[in-house]
């Protein structure tokens, strides 16, 4: 069986945020920029995969979710806690330089895990934690 991961899915609050920062900030292309509904779903895609979709859709897109589920989501959100993406880089410490310049709030300085890489950790605008990832020479 070949199976290739083809889309990931982050919940987002503000598009335009999320743009600046995903576009302008980490350098990925967007792909697609779609309206429907009242909603909007904006997909982007990292130069070096460009069959992978990074999708940003509006928080409480699923059909029919309760008013209870719309909260929930909102908690988790504010918590950094409802969705997580990890990039891989060639130099964290560059990697770690470019976005903390550009005001992201930063959850952990590059730093080396005992499991082989060297990493650091922001927030985006709507509380998704991002890691990037560095592997160490000889881990």
């Amino acid at each position: 069986m070949d199976l290739k991961l083809s889309h990931c899915f982050l919940a987002v609050d503000d598009h335009e945020a999320a743009l600046v920062f995903y576009r302008d900030v980490l350098g990925l292309k967007v792909r697609n920029d779609v309206g429907f509904e009242g909603m909007r779903w904006v997909t982007l895609t990292p130069p070096s995969q460009p069959d992978l979709e990074i999708v940003l859709e509006p928080p409480h897109a699923a059909p029919g979710i309760s008013d209870d589920d719309k909260r929930a989501i909102t908690e988790l959100m504010a918590k950094g806690m409802f969705g997580r993406l990890v990039f891989v880089t060639e130099d964290v410490d560059a990697t770690f330089e470019r976005i903390e310049a550009s005001g992201a709030e930063v959850l952990q300085e590059p730093m080396d895990q005992p499991y082989g890489v060297r990493d650091c950790a922001f927030r985006d605008p709507a509380g998704n934690v991002l890691r990037f990832n560095q592997p160490r020479a000889g881990a």
